[in-house]
């Protein structure tokens, strides 16, 4: 079975279920999965088995082979784990999915708990206990997170144990096949850079650190570094597929051959040579007694296995394409402003729409999705969506990461707060926008949050700051406004988005965690993000993309200086800005970045939607 991912991702679990039938249909199927499961874990010695959200390259989003947290539990949100027992099981999600999991899950066979390694621990000490066997399978799991888990498996008596075959796989009788489609090249005029050139580099970089080659496990890594993209992942343009990188900028490249043609071959050159998947640990057995590096985060506890069996020197450091894919080159920026503007044009209207029309006609939160996908598909350099659109009204807007599905849709009405986050995959770059509006007339207090949002934003969009600089050092910027009103959000201010790649990527964001710790470069892409959610009211966001850039206009400082250059270009919703509470210089930022709203993307409207974005961008 072929996997064709080009305009699904909108509907992306929707047609999954529908199409392969993943999810459990009741509790009765839900009781049958789990006994098959463990009637399978039992033949194996196991008293507990570990079912993570992911696939074996630890992709943000899994392809419908890899979803097997999704068929045994019925969970679709794009985080969590399940541990399986003999008589009880346990599901792990995060604060965002607390209300979607148990509208999802079946607590008959199920509990609910918190995704933190302190309750995860207590958990694996409650219903397994000393002396039990844990299972995983070692392709599933990273060496980051091998190592804590064995670390509280020590701790309680228990043995975790890597399993040769995933038990799960063994009763998964309709498992869809894994994804096969067409690698493509990613052409130099979007690239900025050829491969040989960052192979070369790359490799270079691995010698001077007496390092021989270095093990990438990372997809969107292999895209970068070779300039090939592909389609076996929805909403990011990945071959599946696994790399090493010799020091001399040499590569063996581990890909099913059935999505290499001819084109590709010759794209890819001599120096890489292709091999089949299963040809991988055979391969290894060059590296004996040679120091390969493998990054503990992105690499699994397999490839660990696999470099220790054959001999290898092992050095657990960081992929060494992740910082060079995020800090793009003038090519890759100028493309990533191109594609906001044909972005901008699908969005505008649909800001409009929502503003002008969608409760008028009955819309929903999935069919003002629906339109919204549309509209972005009737550009034809739309490649997919960049991710699953967030559209959420009222209540549904305050889960910061609300999967909107047909059967629950809230619909659109007067007198509630919308939110859409949403963004397109371009042969020029990567989208990511958020936008909140009110539908109707907004309350006092409504205005309040948007407005300190609204500050949080701009304050970020005019930061300076010295190079050298950690995105963490600014997310308290994005977040001053509200604290001076005892309000706050739960998530980092921004994170890395890709060049015709990942929505979410390393190494940087903006953000109190580690990718906070990396310090902010000329060419880096983030997000802008600040936000506030009243549970079971309504929720704000307001997010563009950015990029740092050097600020050469500063006179009289004495050291080098970076800032941001904004590539998003929509308006913000003036029903919601409380103007007594912008600054002069917060107005003026907004007054100036309208203007270049309309000049830049009014052109390209039609009259009554340049007549509309003309008001809704007229000066504060």
């Amino acid at each position: 079975m072929v996997s064709t991912c080009f305009g699904l991702c909108t509907d992306y679990i929707d047609i999954m279920i529908t199409e392969y039938d993943i999810r459990p249909a009741d509790h009765k199927v839900a009781a049958e999965r789990l006994n098959a499961l463990r009637t399978a874990m039992a033949r194996q010695g196991l008293d507990g088995f570990i079912v993570p959200h992911a696939d074996e390259y630890q992709n943000e989003y899994i392809p419908p082979h890899g979803m097997r947290l999704c068929w045994v539990t019925g969970f679709t949100g794009s985080a969590g784990l399940s541990i399986i027992g003999q008589s009880r099981a346990g599901l792990f999600v995060d604060s965002r999915y607390t209300s979607q999991a148990p509208k999802q899950v079946d607590d008959k066979h199920f509990d609910f708990l918190d995704y933190t390694a302190a309750k995860l621990k207590a958990y694996l000490a409650e219903a397994l206990g000393e002396g039990a066997q844990l299972g995983f399978d070692p392709r599933l799991h990273t060496v980051s997170e091998v190592r804590g888990l064995t670390k509280d498996c020590e701790a309680l008596g228990i043995s975790l144990t890597a399993v040769g075959e995933n038990p799960l796989d063994q009763v998964w009788d309709d498992q869809p096949d894994a994804p096969l489609s067409a690698a493509s090249p990613h052409d130099i005029v979007y690239a900025g850079e050829d491969s040989e050139t960052k192979r070369v580099r790359i490799g270079a970089t691995l010698a001077q650190q007496s390092i021989d080659a270095a093990l990438i496990t990372a997809p969107d890594s292999i895209a970068w570094l070779l300039n090939i993209r592909g389609q076996d992942v929805a909403c990011c343009p990945l071959a599946l597929s696994t790399a090493l990188l010799h020091k001399d900028g040499s590569v063996d490249l581990f890909i099913n051959p059935l999505k290499l043609n001819d084109d590709v071959r010759t794209h890819l050159g001599h120096q890489v040579a292709c091999h089949a998947p299963d040809e991988f640990e055979a391969k290894l057995t060059n590296l004996n007694n040679r120091t390969v590096l493998l990054d503990p985060t992105l690499g699994s506890q397999f490839h660990r296995a696999a470099l220790d069996h054959i001999g290898a020197k092992l050095v657990l450091k960081d992929d060494p394409c992740q910082h060079p894919k995020g800090t793009k080159n003038a090519i890759e920026v100028d493309g990533a402003r191109t594609a906001h503007k044909i972005d901008a044009v699908a969005l505008i209207r649909y800001l409009r729409w929502m503003k002008t029309k969608a409760a008028a006609t009955g819309a929903n939160e999935w069919t003002a999705a629906q339109y919204l996908a549309a509209l972005r598909r009737n550009h034809n350099g739309l490649r997919d969506l960049s991710f699953p659109v967030i559209s959420a009204q009222g209540p549904n807007g305050a889960l910061p990461h609300y999967s909107v599905r047909e059967d629950t849709a809230r619909p659109i009405k007067e007198g509630e707060i919308y939110l859409v986050d949403s963004g397109g995959q371009y042969f020029e770059g990567t989208t990511d926008v958020t936008r909140t509006l009110a539908i109707g007339t907004p309350s006092a207090e409504q205005k309040d949050r948007f407005t300190r949002v609204l500050k949080g934003m701009i304050s970020v969009s005019l930061a300076r700051f010295p190079k050298g600089t950690k995105g963490a050092a600014l997310d308290p910027i994005a977040r001053y406004a509200l604290w001076q009103a005892g309000l706050n959000f739960g998530h980092g201010t921004g994170h890395g988005v890709g060049a015709y790649l990942s929505v979410h990527e390393g190494p940087h964001g903006i953000t109190p965690g580690p990718r906070g710790q990396v310090p902010l470069e000329p060419g880096m892409i983030v997000s802008n993000e600040p936000g506030y959610y009243k549970e079971g009211h309504y929720g704000i966001r307001i997010e563009n993309l950015i990029v740092v850039t050097e600020e050469t206009d500063i006179t009289g400082g004495d050291q080098p200086m970076l800032g941001f250059e904004t590539l998003t270009l929509a308006p913000i919703d003036r029903d919601l800005i409380d103007i007594a509470l912008l600054s002069n210089e917060e107005r003026d930022w907004l007054n100036r970045y309208h203007t270049r709203v309309l000049d830049e993307i009014g052109p390209a409207l039609d009259n009554e939607t340049q007549d509309w974005l003309r008001q809704q961008t007229a000066a504060l």
